[in-house]
């Protein structure tokens, strides 16, 4: 099961998990194996020609390991940073008389900030049947198995050794396709040591979690992407939390930039925020299991309530949509609850070979590559009218001056836009009719358009500075000094040198180059000053 939050696994928690966890952090034994703090005379080389203080390795992938005791009273209680995490879980339950529920129940969690769900699955599967069997000296053992692990770098493909077992991994980058293998094939002699090759790192199995509801997964996708607030009702914690996972990423690659929570309970710090009647609910995807949820969020807009998954080549059955004054009978009917009508008319095509397969028994990782790709298409279809209309935004680059600041982006007119859709709209991509305007005029009010936006505007901006910083580059500049006071001259040196750490500072986009040419200038400059100032030049740092 995933969860996903401000970290760990309480109040507020944004999580992948694997089966349910309700839990405080267990009291009689070490509960947290953190990455950090270690003393100094810990450090060591990591084989590398590189020394390592004891658990940065480890850091690099985990943020910390917990073991999580269940207590019907507290529920989860373990401290969170200000800062989202993913929450990965393994949970077991065994019968015991002895207690009040009947069951001993513990779960063995990965708290990160990698949103690498599949892997951290894979390797809670590999440790934790015999952590329950060993305890914590096999738990220690495992990480430092993962403090000596590469870090993972982007594009990079990996061979991670943890107890015994060899998995090969390849990071994902930002310019992945959604669905594709990038896994790096070697020669099979290279490969012999190798237990587990992982295609994919981040990535859930879509058609499995989009299953029970194909036939509305196009009226799904227009939500997400509009970032209204869906529920997922489902039986359990691992269907909740890849149903909700799957849905934001059927709109990539663009960014769910709202809020989502694959497992959502009565202990999360927001629970009366979202319950409450008295305002609308918020832009967000929960995804819960608990049956007192279907009163709760019977208000909410849109709610998907899911049976059990299927096992992969089972297809359950098809449910329906739903009007929300049906919503009393909630708790026991699956369906789509939403007065919600799509702008778009329905993809027959999809739908058609999507169910072929399922008559033909295709594989469901096929049937997956198969939806993937239909919702890239349509995501990009969409975007790209988007993307033509801002990079027109862009000043020319002419008018770019090495003497004057870097010149201002044009402002978004959403009818301006508007406009541009006739021509260069989505029809020009995809077969699919419909109100496109209307979507896009929604869309533009929504989080995820002012978070696309927002992160498309930036990198313009860095792309103008560096742009102005490249057209410094090429200036005469001692030219330019002879024709100038020194003060202007040592104004000159202190700007370009802030220029400097704005380009390191930023990641600023320039061409190789053009740094080391900045820095030549600089030495140039000060080299033609007096003695007295070039003394002071040099000593003065970048503000």
């Amino acid at each position: 099961m995933a969860l996903r939050g401000p970290a760990g696994l309480g109040p507020g928690s944004r999580r992948p998990l694997d089966e349910a966890v309700a839990g405080a952090v267990e009291r009689e034994a070490p509960a947290l194996l953190a990455a950090g703090g270690a003393p100094e005379d810990d450090e060591e080389d990591d084989g590398r020609g590189r020394g390592l203080l004891r658990w940065d390795g480890f850091s690099a992938w985990l943020h910390c390991v917990c073991v999580v005791g269940f207590d019907l009273e507290l529920g989860q209680a373990v401290e969170k940073d200000p800062a989202y995490f993913y929450g990965y879980v393994y949970f077991r339950q065994v019968r015991d008389k002895t207690l009040k529920r009947g069951y001993f129940q513990k779960s063995l969690v990965l708290i990160s900030k990698l949103p690498y769900i599949h892997f951290f699955h894979t390797v809670l599967k590999q440790i934790a049947p015999e952590y329950f069997e060993k305890s914590e000296p096999y738990l220690e053992a495992a990480c430092n198995d993962v403090d000596r692990w590469p870090a993972p770098v982007p594009g990079k493909t990996l061979h991670l050794p943890i107890m015994g077992v060899v998995m090969k991994v390849r990071i994902p980058t930002c310019h992945d396709k959604p669905g594709t293998t990038q896994i790096v094939q070697l020669t099979q002699q290279a490969d012999t040591n190798i237990s587990v090759i992982l295609p994919t790192v981040h990535e859930v199995d879509i058609f499995r979690c989009f299953c029970p509801v194909f036939l509305h997964s196009q009226m799904l996708w227009e939500l997400v992407l509009l970032g209204e607030p869906l529920v997922v009702m489902a039986p359990s914690p691992s269907e909740s939390s890849e149903t909700v996972l799957a849905l934001v990423n059927c709109i990539s690659p663009l960014k769910y930039f709202s809020d989502f929570r694959p497992y959502f309970t009565i202990h999360d710090s927001e629970f009366k925020e979202y319950t409450t009647r008295t305002q609308a609910p918020p832009s967000v995807i929960l995804g819960v299991t608990n049956p007192f949820f279907a009163k709760t969020l019977q208000h909410w807009p849109h709610i998907i309530r899911i049976g059990d998954l299927k096992p992969t080549g089972e297809i359950p059955k098809q449910v329906k949509v739903k009007k929300l004054k049906n919503l009393k009978t909630l708790d026991s009917k699956p369906g789509v609850y939403t007065s919600y009508k799509p702008y778009l008319n329905r993809d027959e095509e999809i739908i058609k070979q999507l169910q072929k397969g399922v008559q033909q028994k295709r594989p469901s990782e096929a049937q997956s590559v198969i939806l993937r790709r239909y919702f890239l298409e349509l995501t990009q279809s969409f975007i790209i009218p988007l993307e033509r209309y801002v990079a027109s935004l862009m000043p020319l680059q002419k008018s770019i001056s090495p003497w004057k600041s870097p010149p201002q982006l044009r402002q978004f007119l959403p009818e301006e836009f508007m406009k541009t859709l006739e021509k260069t709209g989505p029809q020009l991509t995809s077969r699919i009719k419909g109100d496109w305007i209307g979507l896009y005029r929604h869309f533009l009010k929504s989080p995820n358009f002012d978070g696309w936006f927002k992160t498309r505007r930036k990198e313009m901006i860095q792309k103008l500075e560096a742009l102005h910083l490249e057209a410094l580059c090429e200036e005469d500049l001692l030219l330019w000094i002879q024709k100038h006071t020194e003060v202007e001259t040592v104004d000159l040196v202190l700007k370009l040198k802030n220029k400097l750490l704005q380009a390191d500072r930023e990641h600023l986009p320039v061409k190789p180059d053009t740094m080391e040419k900045l820095r030549t200038h600089i030495d140039a400059i000060i080299l033609a000053l007096p003695e007295d100032l070039q003394g002071i030049l040099l000593k003065t740092g970048m503000t």
